[in-house]
This record gives C-alpha cells, sequence and structure tokens, in this order.
C-alpha cells in the first residue's frame, strides 16, 4: 500500500502512515492520499488512487471547489478534535457569564461595573446545536458544572446524556428551550446562516452564544444587532464571517462579543493530534474494513 502524504511531510503524519503498514509515496505511484493541505492547494488525482484522507473535521471547501467526488472514498477527521473544542467551548460560556474579559479589558477594579453581569453557568441550561462528535464530548464537562442540555442532532435520536434530543429541522424551537446555546453543527447549505434574527428575538436577554462551527452559521449583521441592542448578553466566537474579521469591523468595538482567531483546535498542534486517527485508518484499509469518518457526499460532511 502506498499513500502520498501532502502537500508537505510531516513527520506525525508520515509515522502513522508506516506505523500503519502503509509506505510514503510519491502521487503518481499512491494508492491513496493523505492531504493537511488547503483545497486550492490539492493535486489532481491519478485514477488509481482509490481513497482520500483528509486532516480536518469541517472540509467545506473541499466540497465548494469540486473535489469531493464519488469514485473514490473520502474521510475527514470528524470527531479527531472533538476534546479541544468542547474544552474550548466550556471555557467560552465561562469567560462570558464571569465576564472574565471585561475584567481583563478594563485592567482595573471595575467591580460596581462587573458584578451585576455576572451569571453563574451552574444551574443553566445549554443548547449544543449540531451535537455531533464536539457537543457529545461537551456533555460530561456541562454536566459536571450542573448543566442540563438540549441536543440538536441531524437525526434527532435521543442523545446520551442530554435532557432533549431536537432533529434539525425542528432547530427553530430551541432558542425558547435553553439559557445559553453553543453552535457545532457542520457548514452546508441548510445551515448558512442558521441562527439569525429571529433566533437573537427568541433567545432570553441573558444568553451568551458561542460559535466553534464555522463563521457563515450566523448572520453576522443580525449578531451585531443583537449585541448591540442587548437582545442576548453577549457571544464568544472563535469563527467568523468573514474570517479573518477585519479591521474596523463592529463585532471589535463591541464590550460583549470575544473574538478569539480560530484556536479551538490550533493549526500548530494539528497533526500530532490527527496521527493515531490516521495510523488506524490506514490499518483499515489494509485490512478492508471500514474506515473512520468516511464522507458522504450527499451530505456534504
Amino acid at each position: 500500500m502506498r499513500i502520498h502524504l501532502g502537500p508537505d511531510h510531516d513527520d506525525y503524519l508520515a509515522a502513522a502512515i508506516t506505523d500503519g503498514g502503509a509506505t510514503v509515496s510519491s502521487l503518481e505511484d499512491a494508492d491513496a492520499v493523505v492531504w493537511y493541505g488547503s483545497a486550492e492547494d490539492f493535486p489532481a488525482l491519478p485514477e488509481r488512487v482509490r481513497w482520500v484522507q483528509l486532516a480536518y473535521a469541517g472540509i467545506e471547501p473541499f466540497f465548494r471547489a469540486g473535489l469531493v467526488d464519488r469514485t473514490r472514498v473520502w474521510t475527514n477527521a470528524s470527531g479527531v478534535y472533538a476534546d479541544n473544542v468542547a474544552e474550548y467551548a466550556v471555557g467560552a460560556l465561562l469567560v462570558g457569564l464571569r465576564q472574565f474579559h471585561t475584567a481583563v479589558a478594563a485592567n482595573r477594579w471595575s467591580k460596581d461595573r462587573i458584578d451585576p453581569l455576572v451569571r453563574p453557568l451552574h444551574g443553566s441550561t445549554v443548547a449544543i446545536v449540531g451535537c455531533g462528535g464536539i457537543g457529545r464530548a461537551m456533555i460530561p464537562r456541562l454536566r459536571a458544572f450542573g448543566v442540563e442540555v438540549v441536543a440538536v442532532t441531524r437525526s434527532g435520536r435521543p442523545v446520551d446524556g442530554a435532557s432533549v434530543t431536537l432533529p434539525a429541522h425542528r432547530t427553530s424551537e430551541v432558542w425558547t428551550m435553553a439559557d445559553h446555546f453553543v453552535v457545532a453543527a457542520p457548514a452546508t447549505a441548510d445551515t448558512d446562516r442558521l441562527v439569525g434574527a429571529a433566533a437573537f428575538d427568541a433567545m432570553p436577554d441573558t444568553a451568551w452564544l458561542v460559535n466553534v462551527a464555522r463563521g457563515n452559521l450566523v448572520d453576522t449583521d443580525a449578531l451585531v444587532d443583537a449585541l448591540r441592542a442587548g437582545t442576548i448578553a453577549g457571544a464568544v466566537l472563535d469563527v467568523t464571517e468573514p474570517e479573518p474579521l477585519p479591521d474596523g469591523h463592529p463585532l471589535w468595538a463591541l464590550d460583549n462579543c470575544v473574538i478569539t482567531p480560530h484556536v479551538a483546535n490550533t493549526r500548530s498542534g494539528l497533526t500530532a493530534t490527527f496521527a493515531p486517527t490516521l495510523r488506524e485508518n490506514v490499518r483499515r484499509f489494509i485490512a478492508g474494513e471500514d474506515l473512520v469518518a468516511r464522507v458522504d457526499p450527499s451530505a456534504g460532511y
């Protein structure tokens, strides 16, 4: 079994390929491709390539570029980074509710200002919109804080640890069912601007929104309006639309918006985190077994 690794050599991924039982090869000789680069740099594939492994959980740029075909098997990294992102999302809720960001920005004793804004996480209900691997990793962490969870999934099948699970076509109902909201759904045509003005109007005015999915799942203009008007209490965004958010954008000026530079799962640690899953998929491919995180072209992820 010969596997091409691109766009460059990576020690963690190369070791995973060889430990899984394959050899690293040129693209021309490859039976499979492991790619941790961008969709823009993705090479034309020889017909002999039967499997493509992408190192990302969100692969919408590859769909937009028309790269994901049905002539070969594609897999992504769905679930691989769930613990990293779940940890970020729970921390983001604590940052907003406990007003850490306001205290840091003030850089002085501001008790009269900050004290009335602080809210507890315990005793609240958090809705996870797109409760896949990340959401499922969040649930035990949230329950440790005494939080009830409402889950939204594509199918609506009950999620362990969630008090209520709704199918995706009933997402509009969730905005009145929780105190705070985490967006973790895949980016598809159905989820574009999933969280808009109607959703913000339905949320409690004490709600915090955390987005760890993709920026376009939240209507940015509607979010600016909601934050300015106090329709919701605040937002923590690890992803934005556009991304990166340009200097001078209204969100930068809002005290109740915290923006981090897409670091819920860091690029610098990506290949080390992904390597064990790659090793397992290489072993499975050689053995003719089902692969982890197989992409469904019709679903878009």
